[in-house]
């Protein structure tokens, strides 16, 4: 009697510790699994307007036809710029312009005297074209170019002339924007200024036509300030 009363004590003692820890279970908070967490990266993002500042070397080819010379200018430029990048995913579009002063030029000997060839002011209207890849932009461009071009002689009867010329241009560049808002790049642009006429004022010799054409490489550094749109996109 007394072992089956002990028995009995502790089946009920143990049933009421199950019952016990059965309620306690159902109070305890499980986690809801809602999938893996998705990491979001931060991009640098281009869209925004901007200044600048850029400056670089030049060189080129000018042929006159009367006197029948060809001289190779040569020089630095430097001026400034001011664009619009607009960013969609990875593909950056713009349209950028620039206004350089230059001293690009050259002289060769025509005859007994000198013929000189000089660029000394370069413009660009271009749209551009690249893709980011976070905080570099590697890019081509391409537009019209506008510059001065002034052909000179030493040789009294032709003083030379010059004119205010539109051509096209072509090249590309690779842009890093290195802290906040500041980005530099390095650019080349192939630039053809076609030619103009310049007459009796080159050749010499009234009623003489002749004319003198231009066409250089640029080769240019620039520092750029973007003032407006999001430094950072999230995609």
């Amino acid at each position: 009697m007394k072992i089956s009363k002990v028995l009995g004590t502790g089946i009920a003692a143990l049933s009421l510790l199950a019952v016990s820890f059965q309620v306690e279970a159902a109070d305890i908070p499980r986690p809801v699994y809602k999938g893996a967490v998705r990491s979001v990266v931060a991009y640098y993002n281009w869209t925004g307007f901007y200044v600048g500042i850029n400056g670089g070397y030049g060189w080129g080819d000018s042929d006159w036809t009367v006197p029948a010379v060809s001289n190779k200018p040569t020089g630095w430029l430097i001026g400034g710029t001011l664009g619009y990048n607009y960013q969609v995913g990875s593909w950056v579009l713009g349209l950028e312009g620039d206004w350089d002063w230059a001293d690009i030029k050259d002289s060769v000997a025509c005859g007994a005297f000198s013929c000189e060839t000089k660029n000394s002011w370069l413009a660009t209207a271009r749209g551009r074209i690249g893709y980011a890849f976070d905080r570099w932009l590697p890019y081509f461009t391409g537009g019209a170019a506008f510059g001065k071009v002034e052909a000179s002689n030493t040789n009294p009867a032709a003083p030379g002339a010059s004119d205010t010329r539109t051509g096209w241009t072509v090249g590309g560049g690779l842009e890093y924007a290195f802290l906040g808002n500041w980005s530099a790049k390095l650019e080349y642009l192939y630039v053809d200024l076609g030619s103009f006429d310049c007459n009796a004022s080159c050749s010499g010799v009234a009623g003489v036509a002749s004319s003198v054409e231009y066409k250089a490489n640029v080769v240019r550094a620039g520092l750029n300030y973007k003032f407006s749109g999001p430094i950072f996109s999230r995609y």
